[in-house]
């Protein structure tokens, strides 16, 4: 078994299939597939059962995502265990964001860390349920989550508040909106929402509850998996939807109609991980984004 197995029988796992684990790692399919089967063959079982095109995890295979997890990751780890002559730190970091908090205020952090450690490449991971976030810390998937809080069963974990992000209503170009600016919650028109589910985000529940005491409703018009697809439904007429703060003025600059809202909805955001095991150059990331 190599590292190279390990990865490729990750990638396969975590989307769903050889062709979409080929164009994440930029590799031919023929590659992977003969890795996974090289795999297959020196521990003696099937990992995948191959139906049609697609590739569904056998029982040994499920038995092998953790271990194979924690692998890559301690490999992940001793990289960025290593520091340079003068005790700087260097190797990669893995951190999760919700997509929103990629924007604003990740890549602002990321731009300070890698001027002040060029040595560090960082792999910002897509984290799409915030509740997920304390198991792809212990599963070692990433050293850090930045994420909305209080976070979801953070026990053993450390959490840093960075901020605050609030939401402001987006509605598609030309809709006949109030012309107020903050709006009250309780003359919200009477809009079909672009909504995600309920479990994806912390702060879907709250804006429900933010809403429902200002006595209106939320209607569904259509549900998306992907958070990131909201905007593109909205600009198309589908249905309005509340953004974070800095989505919806980039909406509004493609035409979008976006109201803040009064009272305001918000909700804290900041740093997710387990101090004790922080490398070098997780440390010094904790350590830049919470002076």
């Amino acid at each position: 078994m190599d590292l190279h197995q390990i990865k490729y029988f990750l990638a396969v796992v975590d989307h769903n299939g050889i062709n979409a684990a080929a164009t994440v790692l930029d590799v031919a399919q023929p590659t992977i597939s003969q890795a996974i089967q090289g795999l297959e063959r020196e521990l003696g079982v099937p990992l995948f059962h191959r139906i049609g095109r697609g590739m569904v995890l056998t029982s040994a295979g499920h038995s092998l995502v953790g271990p194979a997890r924690r692998i890559l990751r301690d490999v992940v780890a001793a990289e960025g265990s290593l520091v340079d002559a003068a005790g700087r730190p260097r190797g990669r970091l893995d951190v999760f964001a919700m997509p929103a908090l990629s924007a604003d205020p990740v890549a602002r952090l990321v731009g300070a860390f890698r001027r002040e450690y060029p040595k560090v490449s960082i792999r910002i991971g897509d984290l799409r349920d915030e509740t997920a976030a304390a198991a792809l810390i212990r599963e070692g998937h990433c050293e850090i989550v930045v994420c909305h809080l209080p976070a979801m069963d953070h026990a053993g974990l450390e959490v840093r508040q960075l901020g605050v992000q609030e939401y402001w209503l987006v509605l598609p170009p030309g809709s006949a909106a109030p012309s107020r600016d903050p709006l009250p919650l309780s003359e919200l028109p009477d809009l079909p929402q672009v909504i995600v589910p309920r479990g994806s985000s912390l702060a879907v529940g709250e804006i429900e509850q933010a809403v429902a005491a200002a006595g209106r409703a939320i209607i569904p018009s259509v549900v998306v998996e992907h958070r990131e697809a909201r905007l593109p439904f909205v600009l198309a007429g589908v249905g309005a939807t509340f953004l974070e703060r800095s989505m919806a003025e980039a909406a509004a600059a493609r035409g979008a109609v976006v109201r803040a809202l009064e009272p305001r909805i918000s909700r804290a955001y900041g740093l997710v991980y387990d101090g004790a095991a922080l490398s070098p150059a997780g440390r010094a990331f904790v350590d830049l984004a919470c002076p």
